[in-house]
């Protein structure tokens, strides 16, 4: 785990932005650096080093404890890295990697699991000649043998890298992320050189002046393609690498990509996805009972979790109240008690967990999954409170430690600026400050490791966005549910839920859209409807000064979402998948790689030296759930029994609480959860949206938020802001209105942080 920040010189560059790398030779024995730190050929390079020396200053939050810089002796290419030791804590885990004959380099961040598996087989099938025992170097080693693409079919795990081959012949930079973005990797184009980082901040000792994206930030580009909130900084795309040689300049390729089983069998399978719609299809029955799918979930997830425990350092868990995380304690207990399995690098039985907690005076507690309603919160939710938390009731069961961190308002106020400075975009809730706050802890208790419940939710169903879609069409699948059988009963859920998802908007304060015109798409109804629900947090027009809503016109922003799906993934949206499958598709690579694996994932896990491991989203366990059926993520139950805690909001949410969320993964862990987490309905880990006049964030909105502040943007109207100021606070609080409060705020701390230019109508052409 760790930051890295790379400049690739590019000779040649090409009006459309793609640009050529030199053939010149640059790793001979003779180049072979003097020391660790860094080493260099003269003077332009001595000033290169500096630079990217001062450029890992800026994030040596992800490895305060090591750093290296390397510079190719043609002085094309500079490699820097920061280490924050996990795996092989000596000297010779150190990076920048280098191969034997000091031709291929690379830094590595993240972490490649079933590292002693791997690297038996580079050693006795292929002779390669190991120089550490980091799993980093199966980097260098993987694509030694296999080269590229294919090395990357043989990573597992969560990574982003940057690799240098610098062979005659073969020269070329990879830049490469993992499949569901779990690793931060942006780059942008300065002059002739391309800079590579894990955060946009590592660009400016580079020579990087930050400019807002304005035209991404206003039709929500940043969250749903390569874009960022920064003019010409991209992400390289989950499941992705750029690809840098002379020949081709810079192309970011596809290497991995999600697949659904389909809903038919077409009658001619070399049929393209675009053709399925026009011939005969029949539907395709499941013939794997649902024990051997139950089987082959819980199989895979104790594989997944028994992989992410391997660690020279200690292991944590982020435990809250919900089936997700406690379900990975319960499997990390039971291989601890029963098969010995080492917890990182201690032969412990008892783990370690961490929560976060809200005071009850402030409304939301996540280890009690209860929100508490006080003249400063009214009415969050109707949630019950309950007398004893979640949480401590299953560390209690489990036997595990937990340490508990409450996060007031004043701690919300105090991290604000600091959560989004390294988060590097705006977001809708103050979720993400607790993330923030929350990630303290490990590193507090000497914990450098933590494994979370992320992805569970993405690929299980477990969000109240898909049960319409899970209603949208039958379950050819599983033919005789009563769902798949009764289209009566399915049409009338799906108007229900549709409904009740109108209001859990409306009372979260996010956008309910009302009933608008189909934007085209070979998609089809289903991805547009996705689309208004990614939609419903993004800024309303009224928040944008009136150049910018001038510029925007009547751009439908679900257009964004639908273009940034390519037209052979949209066709299979429309022909081959499920509905249900199609949302899940969007919201992945969407709302899962942006957000939750941002803000609330590794930007502020790492701004505290934490390492986040997610057993949810190992390939091997997703390509598996994903070709389950539909039905047995989403599973309908007649009776409505207890209310165990309604989703989102009120109890009243008749068809929603008839749908069991992720069914089968309750069924998968049931011998390591306890019974009141095995029917228990899914809770949101939202922050509150009512606090009292005068108080901790009042005053710090208040002081951030001042006209001159928000017109030094260039692109929101201080009207608006001033309005959402007067109506966000106390007993009847506007929850849209202190939405927009967030926003801004985050808007106006990078522009503070980053020193961000002031957006001008031209930004606007200039991105176009």
């Amino acid at each position: 785990m760790c930051g890295f920040s790379a400049c690739i010189l590019l000779p040649a560059a090409n009006l459309d932005g793609h640009c050529s790398c030199s053939t010149e030779r640059a790793n001979t024995p003779s180049n072979k650096e003097t020391n660790r730190e860094h080493a260099t050929n003269g003077g332009a390079a001595n000033g290169l080093a500096t630079d990217l020396k001062a450029s890992l200053d800026l994030i040596t939050h992800r490895g305060p404890d090591d750093t290296g810089v390397w510079i190719s002796g043609n002085e094309q290419v500079g490699l820097a890295h920061c280490r924050l030791s996990i795996n092989d804590l000596s000297s010779a885990g150190r990076q920048p990697l280098h191969s034997s004959d000091h031709q291929i380099h690379a830094v590595v961040n993240g972490e490649i699991y079933d590292y002693d598996r791997l690297r038996r087989e580079c050693e006795t099938l292929h002779n390669y000649p190991f120089q550490s025992n980091s799993d980093s170097e199966l980097v260098l080693a993987l694509y030694q043998i296999y080269g590229a693409p294919g090395f990357l079919t043989h990573l597992r795990g969560e990574f982003a890298f940057v690799l240098y081959d610098g062979r005659p012949g073969a020269q070329r930079v990879i830049a490469a992320r993992d499949r569901y973005g779990i690793k931060p990797l942006v780059y942008t184009r300065l002059g002739s050189k391309l800079l590579v980082a894990s955060e946009a901040k590592a660009f400016l000792p580079l020579g990087w002046k930050p400019r807002w994206d304005v035209r991404a930030i206003a039709d929500a580009g940043w969250m749903f393609d390569d874009r960022t909130l920064f003019r010409g900084v991209r992400k390289v795309l989950p499941g992705h690498y750029l690809d840098i040689t002379e020949q081709d300049g810079v192309r970011q390729v596809k290497y991995w990509d999600a697949e659904y089983e389909d809903k038919v069998s077409p009658l001619n399978h070399t049929m393209q996805a675009t053709q399925l719609i026009a011939f005969p299809q029949q539907s395709k029955p499941e013939t794997r009972t649902v024990d051997e799918m139950v089987s082959g979930v819980r199989e895979r997830l104790v594989e997944s979790v028994r992989l992410r425990l391997r660690a020279d350092v200690p292991v944590g868990i982020y435990l809250s109240g919900g089936i997700d995380s406690s379900a990975i304690a319960g499997i990390v207990t039971e291989l601890a008690r029963k098969e010995k399995v080492k917890i990182g690098n201690e032969a412990a039985t008892r783990v370690t967990c961490f929560s976060v907690a809200f005071p009850e005076t402030s409304g939301f507690d996540e280890s009690r999954k209860s929100l508490l309603c006080t003249t400063r919160c009214l009415r969050e939710s109707s949630i019950l409170t309950k007398t004893q938390g979640i949480a401590e009731r299953t560390a209690a069961w489990l036997g595990v430690k937990t340490i508990k961190k409450t996060i007031t308002e004043e701690t919300l106020a105090e991290d604000f600026a600091d959560a989004v400075f390294h988060s590097e975009h705006h977001h809708f809730d103050l979720n993400f400050v607790a993330k923030f706050a929350l990630s303290t802890l490990p590193r507090e208790h000497g914990v450098k490791v933590v494994l979370t419940g992320e992805g569970a939710d993405e690929h299980f169903a477990g969000y109240p966005y898909f049960p319409a879609e899970f209603l949208r069409q039958a379950d050819e699948a599983l033919p005789d549910l009563p769902l798949s059988q009764n289209g009566d009963l399915r049409n009338e859920m799906f108007t229900a839920v549709e409904r009740e998802m109108k209001d859990i908007w409306r009372r979260a304060g996010a956008t309910a859209s009302d009933k608008q015109p189909a934007a085209p798409s070979i998609a089809g109804v289903g991805a547009t409807a996705m689309s208004d629900n990614l939609l419903a947090w993004h800024p309303p027009a009224t928040l944008f000064c009136p150049w910018l809503q001038s510029r925007q016109g009547d751009h439908d922003c679900r257009r964004t979402v639908l273009a940034s799906h390519a037209r052979d993934v949209q066709a299979r949206m429309r022909s081959r998948w499920h509905p249900l499958h199609t949302a899940m598709y969007m919201w992945n690579k969407n709302a899962l790689a942006n957000v939750l694996l941002s803000c609330l994932g590794d930007r502020t896990e790492m701004a505290h030296s934490v390492e986040a491991r997610t057993p949810f989203l190992d390939h091997h366990l997703t390509e598996y759930v994903n070709r389950l059926p539909p039905s047995v993520k989403l599973r309908y139950r007649p009776e409505e029994g207890e209310d165990n805690g309604a989703t989102w909001t009120a109890s009243s949410m008749r068809a929603l609480r008839s749908l069991d969320e992720k069914w089968i993964l309750r069924q998968a862990v049931r011998p390591f959860i306890t019974d009141e987490l095995y029917q228990r309905k899914k809770q949101p880990f939202l922050a509150p949206t009512r606090w009292a006049v005068d108080g901790p964030l009042h005053r710090m909105f208040r002081n951030l938020l001042t006209q001159r502040a928000v017109e030094q943007l260039g692109f929101v109207d201080y009207a608006t802001v001033r309005e959402a100021m007067g109506i966000a606070w106390g007993e009847k609080a506007d929850a849209k209105a202190f939405r927009l409060l967030v926003y801004c705020g985050a808007w106006v701390t990078l522009s503070q942080r980053m020193d961000v230019a002031k957006a001008e109508a031209s930004d606007w052409e200039a991105t176009a």
